[in-house]
């Protein structure tokens, strides 16, 4: 009997075959071998470009801005009257000359006359510009509100004249009425003087419009104890905002002791170049200070304006299709709606 041990291994041959090894299957877990990347965020959708149409109709949709850096709301014009009066009394007032009173005063009645209202327009200014400015010359007249203001023998039909301009009326004066201003002093209710002269023509119009001259007397004080409104020219310009604040302060004198119904009806900005960065902080400063007291409407730097006064017209008969008519016409239905709104 043979042992097994060292001794068979020793007697193996070496030629001899052994059977191979099974394979050997290992599964290793994907997880393992795979590196763990954090989920991505899905890739939003790219915003589709907007074409020319698209862009074009969004800007036409946005509200546009005027020059008071405001939405510009639109002013339609006014329905046709079937009867006149009683009149509505604005006076133009600012006591810093130079502003376009007289300027604003001549256009802004031919564009309210030109909407179907009668409009009459009173030089209270002693130099007589306005009437200049409608083709008068105030120094032939006989007559003039001078006379209508100092003598109780003179009527108001009696100065009144017709300009060329249909349905606009003036009442003109020249430098005589520098004299009224010392003698009014000693009139019983002096204040109430102009007042008593444009009573008996009230009926007759729809608008009224007072061209002040440039102080706060007795004849500006006058014409603010006839108004309803005040509308301020303002001078886009620096010095043109020092005055402000003394006139508002004169107004509200007036509507506390002579005339409860006066009220600020809007500031107007005049002379406004938009391509100067003075011109626009000026108007942002005026805007800032008064608010919606500012009208949209603001009257550019034209020209024009100093030819009118040579040719003795309005802008809107003289250069009916320039800016600076478009301006007062949009003015004019501004001012309207403001009006019927009180």
């Amino acid at each position: 009997m043979h042992e097994y041990g060292s001794q068979h291994g020793a007697n193996a041959r070496a030629d001899e075959q052994f059977p191979p090894l099974p394979p050997v299957r290992v599964t290793v877990p994907k997880e393992r071998w795979t590196p763990t990347a954090p989920e991505a965020e899905p890739t939003p959708a790219a915003a589709p470009v907007p074409t020319p149409a698209e862009l074009f109709a969004a800007a036409e949709a946005a509200p546009k801005l005027g020059p008071t850096g405001r939405p510009m709301p639109e002013f339609p014009e006014p329905p046709p009257l079937h009867s006149h009066g009683p009149a509505r009394v604005i006076a133009m007032c600012n006591q810093k000359g130079g502003v376009g009173k007289t300027t604003s005063t001549i256009n802004l009645g031919a564009a309210i006359a030109e909407l179907g209202r009668k409009v009459l327009l009173v030089d209270f200014d002693p130099q007589g510009a306005l009437s200049v400015g409608l083709g008068i010359n105030p120094h032939e007249l006989d007559l003039t509100l001078y006379n209508l203001l100092l003598d109780r023998n003179v009527g108001i039909d009696e100065v009144l004249l017709k300009t060329n301009v249909p349905g606009l009326d003036l009442l003109p004066c020249n430098i005589d009425l520098s004299a009224a201003e010392v003698q009014l002093v000693n009139e019983v209710a002096r204040e109430q003087s102009l007042q008593r002269a444009l009573s008996p023509v009230l009926d007759e119009y729809d608008v009224v419009i007072i061209d002040c001259q440039p102080s706060l007397g007795l004849l500006t004080v006058n014409a603010l104890t006839a108004a309803h409104a005040v509308i301020v020219p303002l001078e886009c310009e620096y010095f043109a905002l020092r005055g402000v604040a003394l006139l508002a302060d004169t107004v509200t004198k007036v509507q506390q002791r002579l005339n409860p119904q006066l009220r600020l009806e809007g500031i107007l900005a005049t002379m406004y170049d938009a391509r100067t960065v003075h011109g626009r902080e000026v108007l942002a400063r005026v805007v800032e200070a008064f608010g919606d007291t500012v009208f949209h409407t603001a009257i550019g730097r034209t020209v024009r304006f100093p030819e009118t006064t040579v040719v003795g017209e309005p802008i809107t008969s003289y250069a009916t299709t320039s800016n600076g008519a478009k301006a007062y016409r949009q003015l004019a239905r501004e001012v309207l709606q403001r009006l019927a709104s009180h």
